[in-house]
């Protein structure tokens, strides 16, 4: 049975071959997870990023963007592996959002 994320064989229409430039946010994402997959550190590997990703429910996954799907799963299986406490996730999203309304 195909979960809502497998599109493989489905007709999507057409993809846009063209370059764009990317938001400063979506950079830092995809540096954080070369870090965190990093040899060094060895905190994510991308079989556990597919597996979060494709875990959230469809109207979140349909909803969000690629990246955001990436920052997602990132969180998740960081709180999976016990690198991070949800306390600790909220205190620094509190402080950011804090951060982001002062500016």
């Amino acid at each position: 049975m195909r979960s809502h994320h497998d599109m493989g064989g489905q007709p999507a229409g057409p993809v846009a071959r063209t370059e764009h430039d990317y938001a400063f946010w979506e950079k830092r994402v995809d540096a954080l997870m070369v870090l965190l997959s990093s040899p060094k550190h060895r905190l994510l590997n991308v079989d556990e990023l597919r597996r979060n990703i494709e875990a959230l429910p469809p109207d979140a996954y349909d909803r969000m963007s690629y990246y955001e799907r990436w920052i997602s799963a990132i969180c998740n299986t960081l709180l999976q592996r016990g690198a991070i406490t949800t306390d600790e996730l909220a205190r620094k999203m509190t402080e950011i959002e804090a951060r982001e309304g002062a500016a």
